[in-house]
């Protein structure tokens, strides 16, 4: 049962609709492709795919099983992943000819390809990387430079910088381990191959292949000392169906002088995330742990769900049993964790 309400219903049914009308025209769209009439697929698709939601974009690339992907993508935006991961999910099973991907997917022969931006075309085997990853970093900081940047403003060389590493990396592999990205109009002095990025992130993902966490200590608002438990690297793009924001407050009865848990609050706090845990790790619960945080005399848990799965019942269910105060929930649909946004990674 959704809990967010009528925006999720809407969408789902654009997405219901959109795929009633694909088994319709996937005879026209079939016939398209064998013409190579790209007026004609536009026409065809842009419109269905805008029915879905208006800033949705969608392309046809080479499959990776199938001869076709169709390619309906959020293009960056935080806020419509989770819809571009619905569609997918509700997605035919593929076949020799077609399969569906919610974002661009990385292309073995990146180099031969050529994208465009500003009426340019930018072949992607020319692109050249300086790359930056400090000591820790859970991203690396790219400075783009191609050729034909100079002829272009820098909207444009953004954007064909972007389409290019989605090719090299895919979409998704873009988001969780490049950090900020910068155009150049002059090469790097030590730049690499833009071909040569996947190498460098399989380097830095081998330092994540497990859960972990990150203990960060700051001050609320009004000074007060806070204590933070992270999810590291935090980042929204690993679970792309989880847009129900479930933030459980607890008043602890025990605290020190800097309003933090001590004493029996602490062995409450410990109890209840254990119990936390366990529900988390139920299948039917489809929900993560984000981050927890202590400070001025409240425990606060913030946990994204599938809005599909039962997690927020299960939720008021644990925090109703909490003996230190009256534990609050509160439920709301946040697709790009805005809630978190200063401990995304």
């Amino acid at each position: 049962m959704r809990l967010f309400g009528r925006k999720g219903d809407v969408e789902d049914d654009g997405i219901a609709t959109f795929w009633a009308w694909w088994e319709g025209a996937r005879p026209r769209i079939d016939a398209l492709v064998a013409a190579d009439d790209t007026a004609g697929l536009a026409a065809e698709l842009g419109p269905a795919v805008r029915a879905v939601h208006p800033d949705l974009v969608w392309e046809l690339a080479p499959g990776r099983e199938a001869a076709h992907a169709l390619v309906v993508t959020a293009a960056g935006d935080a806020e419509l992943r989770p819809l571009a991961h619905r569609w997918a999910r509700a997605a035919p099973t593929g076949d020799l000819l077609w399969e569906f991907h919610p974002s661009r997917q990385a292309n073995a022969r990146a180099q031969e390809l050529t994208v465009e931006a500003g009426g340019v075309e930018v072949p992607v085997g020319k692109l050249v990387l300086g790359l930056r990853a400090p000591l820790g970093a859970t991203r690396v900081d790219v400075a783009a430079y191609h050729p034909v940047f100079g002829e272009l403003g820098e909207d444009d060389r953004m954007e064909a910088a972007l389409l290019a590493l989605d090719r090299v990396l895919g979409e998704d592999e873009v988001a969780r381990w490049v950090g900020e990205i910068r155009t150049v109009t002059h090469e790097p002095i030590d730049g690499v191959a833009a071909v040569h990025l996947p190498a460098v992130v399989a380097d830095l993902a081998s330092g994540y292949t497990e859960e972990q966490w990150a203990l960060l200590e700051g001050q609320t608002a009004s000074g007060a000392p806070l204590v933070a438990t992270v999810r590291h690297p935090l980042r929204p793009v690993d679970f792309p169906l989880f847009e129900q924001h479930v933030m459980v407050t607890l008043p602890y009865a025990h605290r020190d002088d800097d309003g933090l848990p001590a004493g029996e609050s602490v062995e409450a706090l410990g109890a209840f995330d254990e119990r936390l845990a366990g529900l988390l790790a139920e299948p039917a619960a489809a929900a993560v742990l984000a981050v927890h945080l202590s400070a001025e005399g409240h425990r606060i848990v913030h946990v994204y769900a599938d809005p599909d799965g039962d997690a927020a019942e299960r939720l008021r269910e644990l925090a109703a049993g909490w003996r230190e105060g009256r534990a609050r929930v509160d439920v709301a649909a946040d697709p790009a964790w805005s809630a978190v946004v200063p401990f995304v990674s």
